[in-house]
């Protein structure tokens, strides 16, 4: 039994950094408690102690009974007569208080078996109380510690003398943990509830983030650079907004630093999450544009009654500006504390749908259809009569969704408009016209062939009379 008790006083003094004193209090109230299972009628004493030689090893156990006069004795448990009391005392006077060695004969290791759960629990106790002093102060703060085990899909985490909880809700989801990995945590809160103390730890606290910049960046620990915001989705992205006390320095090149060596150590101890880190603004157009980056805006309205904030995006931004399952458009509104509703910016779309309807309408005009025929014909190629006229009736039947009859009026109408002669399909004579002009009559042909002898008899004539006049010379 020496051995025992010495040995379990200094494991929990050295190994656990309990008091000597609280282990050994610990160990009185157990002996205590199983004296009073051992012995019958123990429970009925109202005053007792145990004492602990914490050298030898040796337990002992103790009563405080009153003295009271002879006749007056009638609780065994709780009062000795004076005649007994003066044997020990010969001053002992009725009233007084004698403590006398309860200690049973087989008072030994039976006494340490039965006392050892309830040494256990007030150890455990003692223990949970020091977490609570030395770590009730440290709630923020960020501790290393290494997994000891799983509590379901709870992580404890050993952290030296004490063991912290990870909770299912402060883990971050994308992260296996093993056995004997180191990682470090934040501190979120050491609650003190029923069960007693206990270090509550997390990876996916916005401040752990927080922590990590402070422990990496100068400028954010002594204060030249502030961290105004932080909005996070642990495990995929986070958005950091700071801001700098001094012109001189660039609160985003400061914390990035030099090759980007400050943001890569932390986003290595995030397991490569994503961080972003933009320049805080007063003005929620110019931080709106710095959190949605790298989309770029092309209109911001703003609601300052409703903290509602309305952007307008081209068509190729509009997945950046809103990013994957919306988390950049959702950490911007967060990072503000405003409502960010990024739209697609549909001006070109509308100038264009107005020009389309302008064109269909004048097609209607000209051909006395109503906007909507002229619309769908706009759609179908004919922007204009003069692509109009082109259009078989075949084509055109289905298209308007109207007989062949009202599709030959329509075509008949266009070529009406532009001025072009009515093929023979939409009952016209246009094919036979080119015909009849290109055949020569015999009346037009005679001149030609009286005109061509005569043209070619003049070169003839001139040569007699060259003739008559070299004649004429030699006689």
């Amino acid at each position: 039994m020496t051995n025992d008790i010495v040995a379990l006083i200094d494991y929990y003094e050295k190994e656990k950094g309990i008091d000597r004193d609280k282990v050994v209090a610990a160990l009185e109230y157990a002996f205590i408690s199983a004296y009073r299972k051992m012995v019958a009628g123990a429970d009925a004493i109202e005053e007792m102690r145990a004492d602990v030689n914490t050298r030898k090893g040796d337990t002992r156990i103790f009563a405080t009974l009153s003295v009271v006069p002879d006749d007056d004795y009638v609780d065994k448990f709780n009062e000795v007569p004076l005649s007994l009391a003066s044997k020990r005392n010969p001053d002992a006077q009725p009233d007084d208080k004698m403590e006398f060695d309860i200690t049973p004969k087989n008072f030994g290791r039976i006494a340490v078996q039965t006392a050892k759960q309830t040494m256990m629990q007030r150890l455990r106790q003692a223990e949970k109380e020091m977490i609570y002093e030395e770590f009730k102060d440290r709630a923020g703060d960020v501790v290393s510690g290494t997994v000891r085990r799983f509590d379901r899909s709870d992580v404890m985490l050993d952290l030296g003398k004490f063991e912290g909880v990870m909770p299912s809700r402060e883990r971050v989801q994308t992260e296996e943990y093993n056995i004997g990995d180191r990682i470090r945590a934040y501190v979120v809160a050491v609650e003190n509830e029923g069960r007693g103390p206990e270090i509550v730890l997390s990876r996916s606290h916005p401040n752990f983030v927080r922590r990590l910049f402070e422990a990496e960046v100068n400028e954010i620990s002594d204060h030249t650079v502030e961290i105004r915001g932080i909005a996070r989705e642990a495990g995929y992205r986070t958005k950091v907004a700071v801001w700098s006390n001094d012109p001189k320095v660039d609160p985003v090149g400061a914390c990035v630093g030099l090759k980007g060596a400050r943001v890569k150590n932390i986003v290595r101890e995030l397991n490569n999450e994503k961080v972003d880190i933009i320049r805080w603004s007063d003005d929620p157009d110019e931080f709106v544009r710095e959190a949605l980056k790298p989309a770029v805006l092309r209109s911001v309205s703003i609601d300052e009654e409703n903290r509602v904030v309305n952007v307008t995006v081209d068509e190729e931004d509009l997945s950046k500006a809103i990013g994957r399952r919306g988390q950049n458009a959702r950490l911007s509104s967060r990072l503000m504390g405003w409502d960010v509703q990024v739209r697609k910016d549909e001006s070109k779309l509308e100038q264009f749908q107005a020009k389309v309807a302008d064109a269909a309408h004048s097609v209607a005009e000209q051909l006395g259809i109503d906007d909507e025929a002229a619309e769908k014909l706009f759609n179908a190629g004919g922007t204009s009569c003069e692509m109009i006229v082109d259009m078989p009736v075949e084509y055109i039947v289905p298209v308007l969704e109207v007989d062949e009859a009202r599709a030959r009026e329509i075509l008949v109408r266009a070529h009406e408009v532009v001025g072009r002669p009515l093929p023979e399909e939409l009952g016209g004579e246009a094919a036979e016209a080119p015909a009849d002009e290109a055949a020569p009559t015999s009346e037009d042909a005679a001149p030609a062939e009286e005109t061509a002898p005569a043209e070619e008899a003049a070169p003839e004539e001139e040569a007699d009379a060259a003739t008559e006049d070299s004649k004429t010379e030699s006689a």
